[in-house]
């Protein structure tokens, strides 16, 4: 659910400060710091695997973390602030899905000089100190690629959006469309918003294929989507070897460990490996920077990344994040990594 009611937030601003946020934890490690994180969500298997890595790496880097979940509820977010900054926190990572509605709490967080790291979404407004993402468009176009190249460069594809009120949810949905309009103008795109629900993303796609039986490729832009879209595979008598002509070619996003077993079944195709586990890692390094005053620049780092400017006082560190395949080929000028690569964090997860 979205909240873009300002004075409901900022009520929510206003009166949540002295209440604790329900499922607030604390972890310690350490010492160098009392930072909070909000987990965004605990709904699919890619938010978990990031939750499990959070407390690793605040070990690792000495801090002591409390830790909220505000699932998916802008709202909640708010309120977690609140306790937050009555818990005296030094900085605050979050990953606010509703990037426009987060504002008036990056306004507050800005006047109390406490640093914020955004993982894997972008604000629309307010400053952070670092965004800590991929690039988001670049999955788009790499499932684009890979599609294309599978279905000849004709047929039909549904691309089940995730909510186009993320800069996740454009970025994803606008590279594809451009780079099908360029590079593979015979195939016809069914675009179908799906606000991250997998009930919605079910529904639309058993229409679509209802409507246009001759729906040769998926591209799911999250795995929430995948266990509804394998069932309705399954129900059609679709769900079959890559080699088979009823084959509907499935490209997903996230590289859970799910993924890349239905990869190796032949059950999908290839998604792109969102790294679950440098979100943690580095959002956790780059708000103890933003503590200790550490400033960054523009450019390449020494962790096979790039930090852009996005706007002034906006950087954002755009993490490597690969296509992985059944083979690992390479489609268009996107190479491939093959399922069973152990760089992989999801071939990796349990070592956590």
């Amino acid at each position: 659910m979205r909240f873009r009611d300002l004075g409901a937030i900022l009520i929510a601003l206003s009166t949540a400060a002295g209440l604790a946020a329900c499922g607030n934890t604390s972890t310690s490690g350490s010492g160098g710091g009392t930072i909070g994180v909000d987990y965004p969500r605990s709904d699919t298997d890619f938010w978990n695997s990031y939750i499990s890595y959070v407390p690793k790496f605040g070990k690792e880097l000495g801090l002591d973390l409390k830790t909220t979940n505000s699932q998916n509820d802008v709202a909640a977010l708010t309120s977690n602030v609140q306790t937050f900054i009555s818990q005296g926190v030094k900085g605050i990572v979050m990953a606010p899905q509703d990037t426009a509605a987060i504002a008036p709490a990056l306004k507050q967080l800005a006047s109390k000089k406490i640093p914020v790291v955004s993982v894997d979404t972008r604000p629309e407004d307010g400053d952070v100190y670092m965004v800590v993402r991929a690039d988001n468009r670049a999955y788009g176009e790499k499932a684009c690629q890979f599609l294309g190249a599978k279905l000849g460069g004709k047929g039909k594809v549904v691309m089940l959006q995730g909510d186009l009120a993320s800069i996740n949810g454009r970025d994803r949905t606008e590279a594809f469309n451009d780079c099908m309009k360029n590079d593979f103008p015979s195939i016809e795109v069914f675009g179908e918003a799906t606000n991250w629900d997998a009930n919605t993303a079910s529904q639309k796609l058993q229409t679509d294929l209802t409507a246009n039986p001759d729906i040769k490729g998926v591209y799911m832009q999250s795995s929430f989507a995948l266990p509804g879209t394998l069932q309705i595979l399954r129900q059609r008598g679709l769900l079959v070897a890559p080699d088979d002509p009823k084959h509907v070619f499935v490209v997903s996003n996230d590289g859970i460990p799910e993924e890349l077993e239905k990869i190796a079944d032949g059950n999908i195709d290839a998604t792109v490996s969102q790294p679950a586990d440098l979100y943690a890692k580095w959002s956790l390094q780059y708000i103890k920077d933003a503590v200790a005053g550490k400033k960054h620049k523009a450019g390449p780092t020494d962790h096979d990344s790039t930090i852009i400017q996005v706007r002034p006082g906006l950087m954002e560190d755009q993490l490597s994040a690969p296509l992985v395949t059944s083979d690992g080929a390479t489609f268009g000028d996107v190479k491939s990594v093959k399922y069973d690569d152990k760089s992989l964090w999801g071939n990796n997860r349990d070592a956590n």
